[in-house]
């Protein structure tokens, strides 16, 4: 009794702690919460009429990204006064953090107690994709959120896809699921999601047609204007490949490792177990998308879970210091240095795409393994 009694102080207080230090830091430090800007932008623009796609905010000069039913979305944000907004997205990424190691706890099959729970988002607030999603106000929480709610459901229950086409209306690169389905076979689910996304476009459509039109015919291509593909923050395999080759455009050879590790990782999501081949999916999705910045890979935090309920401890360790450590944030970045980084120096910087592509090729090596066993299995009865 004791130790419940003591367990259930506890863990209130360290989160409650953890968040304390994290908005001191944001207000010593003055962060801008640049995204939220953007956002509060976008729908500002929507409300007033004017170009989605035309303007810029903060001193990065952001622009618009996301497709016009995102901006929709954001319509809201437009009339809160900005230092509201900043503390919404924090109070609101923060449940959203929670509300994943719940679902990651369920969908890893740990038992979600409360004072665990409340324990481990106090500490997974500082794995810098989580750290930096809150430090930007970014969705990546809530999209990851809306993912895995949809696609732990069993397979059969209602409007299970939906969530995941409405996830990739809001942000495009969600669409890769889509094909999870397909090749695990799920075509109700499959068919529900395009049909989800498909009832985004139409609404952006419908309300936003100039810029749907612009959107769908230019602005979504033209990924320069997301930012710099070499830079560090920039996670996926083209940010690697960029740095590796000491190239801003690694060209050809992207295109040819996206289609061989897109391909590989699908095959693998088919032909391993479910929880597995979520995870597969989503950091192939994040690989092979053009640009997945580093507070993109919050699928960590279900990643780490899995670890642990699978029994692999210093597996879940290892993975908690590679997303904890920001060594990409420690090697030569400033200006074009990301481009002049030294052999030794490139682990460093590219240590999520490390771990999705050790995580495909494990799992792709299993799948092929069970797969010649399963053979010889078959060959063994056929000839008795």
């Amino acid at each position: 009794m004791i130790g419940r009694s003591l367990r259930a102080v506890v863990a209130p207080g360290l989160l409650l702690g953890s968040l304390a230090a994290f908005a001191a830091l944001c207000l010593a430090l003055r962060i801008p919460m640049a995204d939220a800007q953007v956002y509060r932008a976008e729908g500002a623009a929507v409300a007033n009429g004017t170009s989605l796609y035309g303007f810029t905010v903060t001193s990065w000069q952001l622009p618009a990204t996301y497709p016009p039913f995102a901006a929709l979305l954001f319509v809201p944000a437009a009339y809160v006064p900005l230092p509201v907004l900043k503390l919404g997205f924090c109070g609101g990424n923060a449940v959203l953090l929670g509300l994943l190691v719940l679902l990651s706890c369920r969908f890893a099959g740990l038992k979600p107690r409360s004072p665990y729970v409340l324990a481990a988002t106090a500490a997974a607030l500082w794995l810098e994709p989580v750290f930096q999603t809150l430090l930007f106000g970014q969705i990546n929480l809530a999209l990851a959120c809306l993912i895995l709610w949809d696609l732990s459901r069993p397979p059969g229950a209602f409007g299970k896809g939906v969530a995941v086409g409405i996830a990739a209306g809001i942000k495009i690169t969600p669409l890769f699921f889509v094909l999870f389905l397909v090749v695990r076979g799920l075509r109700r689910e499959a068919v529900a999601a395009a049909a989800g996304f498909g009832a985004t476009v139409a609404l952006g459509t419908l309300v936003l047609p100039y810029a749907s039109v612009e959107f769908w015919t230019r602005r979504l291509f033209e990924t320069g204007r997301v930012g710099k593909a070499w830079i560090v923050d920039n996670q996926s395999l083209q940010g690697m490949l960029a740095r590796l080759l000491h190239t801003a455009e690694p060209g050809a050879v992207w295109v040819l490792a996206a289609v061989a590790v897109g391909g590989t990782g699908l095959w693998t999501a088919r032909h391993c177990d479910e929880r597995r081949a979520l995870l597969v999916t989503a950091f192939t999705a994040l690989l092979i998308s053009p640009i997945s910045w580093s507070h993109h890979w919050v699928w960590c935090v279900p990643l780490i879970a899995l670890m642990i309920a699978e029994g692999w401890p210093r597996t879940a360790a290892a993975l908690v210091l590679v997303f904890t450590a920001r060594s990409l944030w420690l090697v030569p970045h400033a200006g074009d240095l990301d481009l002049r980084l030294p052999l030794w120096q490139q682990p460093l910087a590219s240590p999520y795409a490390l771990v999705a592509l050790a995580l495909v090729a494990c799992q792709a090596r299993a799948a092929v393994a069970n797969s010649q066993l399963s053979a010889r299995s078959s060959s063994a009865s056929m000839i008795r």
